[in-house]
This record gives C-alpha cells, sequence and structure tokens, in this order.
C-alpha cells in the first residue's frame, strides 16, 4: 500500500520429515509425581536444523518464576525460540520464562519452542531440571499427605506451543513439513517500514504479547511485517536505537512473538533508498521514505543477504522480496517494464541502478536459505500479466508470485482476475499480499477473497494498525483487535473459515 509518509501520528530443505520424539512424564511405583515433568518433542526437522517443543508441569508448590535446563549430546544450536527467554551456553540450553508466564502454579503447565541447527544426528535430551530441581525422576513423599497443596495462582494463559508450518511449493500450492496444503490468511503489520526513518520508533503502536494474541484471535495464520532496508542495515541516517541491531533485534522478537501464536512471519521489504523523481514518485528524498519504482543495487541486495543470514535456520519465515514495484510508471513500454522488473540494471527513466528480482533471488539464495519468497509484479504489484513470462529463477523451485489489490486499482475486477490471475495460479502459489478498498466498508474485499477462497488461493488484509479506515485503509480501531466496519468484513470472514 502507498500509505503517505506519517512523521507526527500519528523451506525448506529437502527431506523434511515430521518427528514425534517426546520423554513422557514419569510416574514412580509408589505412585508419587515427580517434582516436575518435562515433555521433549521434535516437531519438524529437516538438513540443517529442527523445530522442538517443551512441555513443562510443575508438581511441587507454586512457583512465581521458572527456568529450565538441559544439555544437548549432538551439536545443537538454539537460534530462537518462543513463549520463554531461550539460551545456549556450550551445551546446556536454558529456557527461562516470559514476564506473562512466570507463575506456575502446583499441577500446572507450560509450553515453549524453539528453533535448532543440528549437524547429523538429533539425539534427545536426557536430563530436565526446573529451577535446579531434576524433573521426570521420583519425588520424596510429602511429609502431610493429607494436608491440602498451594493452590494455582490463575491460568498463566500462555500462547499456543505448536508454532507455524515450514512451508515449501509445490506446484502451484504451499505444502507443509506432513504434505498437506497450507494456504496463508491473514493481515498486515505496518509501522517497521517508516516509524524508524521518521525518528518516531521501529514499531507503529505496541506489539506486546497481548497486541498479537489479538491478531490470533481473528482466526489468522500469517503475519506480513513490511520493514525499511536502511533502518535494518544501520545506516547514518537512522537515530542509533532505532537502526542496525536494535533494529533488527526488534523484528526478530515480532517474528517470535507472531510464531508463537502459531502463525507465520512473512517479512517484507517496504521502503528503499535511491532518488526517483519521475513519474508517480512518492518523494523526492534518497532515503528510504516512500515507496521507490524499484529496489536499488547499492543496498538491497545486502539488506536480503542480511535478512536471509538471519532466518535461513528458520524456514517456518517467508520473504516478500519488494513490496510494489512500478518500473512501468518510469519506462516507455511494458517488455522495459518487465525487463527492468527481472533483470534490473539500467532501466529508463529510473536513475540509480536498479536491483532486479533475480538479483534479490540470488542473494537470499547465496546465503542457503531455502526459505519460500514471493515476488510481486508491476504496476504496485496490481498486474501479473507477463510474470510467467518473465518469471525469475529460483533453484529450490520455493518461488510464489504476489498481487496486490485495492477497489481503485486497475485490474480490480473478476474479469481481469479470470483473465491475468488464474492463468499464474495454475503454476505457482498466488498470495494476495494486500487487499483493501478505502471507502470503510467491505464489499470489495468480500468479492476478493470470495475468488481466492473458490480457488484455495491466500490472502491478507491492509492493515492491523488504528489509522482513518477511509484513508489507510485501517482493520482495526484498537490494538485489542476491535475492528473498523472494514475491518469486520475481513475478521468474519477469516473466522468462518476451517482451521
Amino acid at each position: 500500500m502507498r500509505h503517505p509518509p506519517r512523521s507526527g501520528f500519528l523451506l525448506v530443505a529437502a527431506g523434511v520429515a515430521l518427528v514425534g520424539t517426546a520423554v513422557a512424564p514419569v510416574v514412580t511405583a509408589s505412585g508419587a509425581a515427580p517434582a516436575c515433568t518435562v515433555e521433549y518433542s521434535v516437531t519438524s526437522q529437516w538438513d540443517a536444523g529442527f523445530q522442538g517443543a517443551v512441555k513443562i508441569t510443575n508438581n511441587q508448590s507454586a512457583l512465581s518464576s521458572w527456568s529450565l535446563t538441559f544439555d544437548f549430546a549432538g551439536g545443537q544450536k538454539v537460534t530462537q525460540g518462543w513463549s520463554a527467554r531461550w539460551s545456549q551456553s556450550g551445551t546446556t540450553v536454558t529456557a527461562a520464562n516470559e514476564s506473562w508466564n512466570g507463575s506456575l502454579g502446583s499441577g500446572a503447565s507450560v509450553s515453549a519452542g524453539f528453533i535448532a541447527t543440528r549437524s547429523g544426528s538429533n539425539p534427545v535430551p536426557t536430563a530436565f531440571k526446573l529451577n535446579g530441581t531434576t524433573c521426570n525422576v521420583d519425588a520424596e513423599p510429602s511429609p502431610d499427605p493429607t494436608s491440602p497443596g498451594p493452590t494455582d495462582p490463575g491460568p498463566t494463559d500462555p500462547p499456543p506451543s505448536d508454532g507455524p508450518p515450514v512451508l515449501e511449493v509445490s506446484g502451484n500450492k504451499f505444502t507443509d513439513q506432513s504434505g498437506a496444503t497450507r494456504r496463508l490468511l491473514g493481515v498486515n503489520r505496518s509501522g517497521g517500514e517508516f516509524a524508524c526513518v521518521q525518528g518516531n520508533g521501529i514499531w507503529d503502536g505496541p506489539v506486546d504479547d497481548a497486541s498479537v494474541r489479538a491478531i490470533a484471535d481473528w482466526n489468522v495464520n500469517t503475519v506480513r511485517i513490511p520493514l525499511n532496508e536502511e533502518c535494518w542495515l544501520g545506516l547514518s541516517n537512522i537515530r542509533p536505537e532505532y537502526a542496525g541491531a536494535n533494529y533488527i533485534n526488534a523484528v526478530k522478537d515480532l517474528v517470535a512473538k507472531v510464531k508463537a501464536h502459531g502463525m507465520t512471519p512473512m517479512v517484507e521489504l517496504h521502503w528503499t533508498w535511491g532518488q526517483y523523481t519521475g513519474n508517480s514518485a512518492g518523494c523526492s528524498d534518497v532515503h528510504a521514505s516512500c515507496q521507490k519504482p524499484m529496489p536499488n543495487m547499492q543496498y538491497t541486495p545486502a539488506f536480503w543477504t542480511s535478512v536471509a543470514n538471519t532466518f535461513k535456520d528458520d524456514p517456518t519465515v517467508v520473504f516478500d522480496l519488494f513490496n510494489e514495484p512500478y518500473p512501468d510508471r518510469a519506462t516507455s513500454t511494458a517488455t522495459q517494464a518487465w525487463t527492468c522488473w527481472r533483470d534490473g540494471g539500467t532501466c529508463p527513466g529510473i536513475t540509480y541502478q536498479v536491483a532486479g528480482m533475480q538479483d534479490l533471488i540470488d542473494a537470499v539464495r547465496g546465503t542457503g536459505a531455502r526459505n519460500v519468497i514471493l515476488a510481486g509484479g508491476i504496476a504496485y504489484s496490481n498486474d501479473l500479466s507477463q510474470w510467467l513470462t518473465y518469471k525469475p529463477s529460483d533453484p529450490t523451485g520455493n518461488l510464489a508470485a504476489a498481487w496486490h489489490v485495492y477497489n481503485f486499482n486497475t485490474c480490480s475486477t473478476e474479469s481481469c482476475w479470470d483473465s491475468t490471475l488464474a492463468p499464474v495460479a495454475a503454476q505457482v502459489p498466488l498470495v494476495a499480499g494486500e487487499i483493501g478498498e478505502n471507502t470503510c466498508a467491505h464489499s470489495f474485499i468480500d468479492r476478493v477473497m470470495n475468488w481466492f477462497d473458490a480457488r484455495n488461493l491466500s490472502y491478507l488484509g491492509w492493515t492491523w494498525n488504528t489509522w482513518n479506515c477511509n484513508s489507510g485503509p485501517a482493520l482495526i480501531s484498537g490494538y485489542d483487535g476491535t475492528p473498523t466496519s472494514f475491518g469486520i468484513g475481513l475478521r468474519d470472514h477469516l473466522r468462518s473459515l476451517d482451521g
């Protein structure tokens, strides 16, 4: 979406297997439960890594905080996690509670998940300690078994521990690690593309666990997260507190929260460097303060190399290469526009050296990342008429098409969708990365969703921000998930779908 600058507002590796290894709870011969039990499982596994989960049950007195430790024996390394603060020193892994799930009453359980790398075998840890107490072993008998045990201080309400699927492209569908077909259905969470470059922070509004839980409550399974390349790369024009490692860590934290609620994170490049003052220019600034017609060779491949290195060990993360290309507004012919889109270089009407979609795919794959990649077409991603003709090469085969549509776009009728989208959707997965309308109603997106549902395709609404839905458009009026009249249409439709 080409929202106006707002200064004041304001993979997957081959051979993925589903694994069900677990440490079962232990009950002693005398019937005394262990002080704590831990169930460990590998929920999915690929060549160089795996996704795991732990379920901790406390059978002692109520705890106000908890820390679980265990050791890896096969050289595994935790790279990220959710529902706990994960760390690793040598072979020892520690999962400490988050602020919202520290209370663990007697008999209560909490679950957390993680992503880790591996090389060769993946042996299961054999011993677990909760706050220093060994779990899954006999407990000493209670000195007074008739006395009432401590009461649970209340539900911790942890998010689901089951992470999002490991996706790959299979023909014209997305499939998960079990081979089941998946659709990406959800929302955009705007803010990361503009707040940092405007000096207003990293996000627009809260991105705490409660606000992410509110997204999941709409039956969302995917969250698209727009980014800014100058903020990610830490260039000198960005305030240090919003740049480089601070920005990257904030993105990683939001990705982890999205995953903690079982949703697929989609990281997307929205605003980029490069001065463009031609037809339909969003700004005259060389910096990444608006949507440019195409990515640039100076910074964008480096951005995607860094993003891919950050998430290549987590194939649940989807990469969306560039928000809304519009080289057609700068060039005089469709052939020039599509050639620029794919190959980059010196493009008519664009003064900087362009990075084409092939350059960006090469940057991602050069890191070894096999994550699913999306590439949007021209005309602000609304034109896919020659997407198949100019389709870039992806050695992993994990490439899908992205498309955007609003009620004011050129291709906004079923006849256009039948003629230009259907042929693409017959060959590769198709994701409507942004759908919306500027009327604060939902009659238009209702038509879009019905067309996509009939073909088992994917779509995400713009946007999960509390803006004026007549100009944004915005799905919500509050970060607790209170919908606008526009958002009601998406929310009720998603909740009506199975799964």
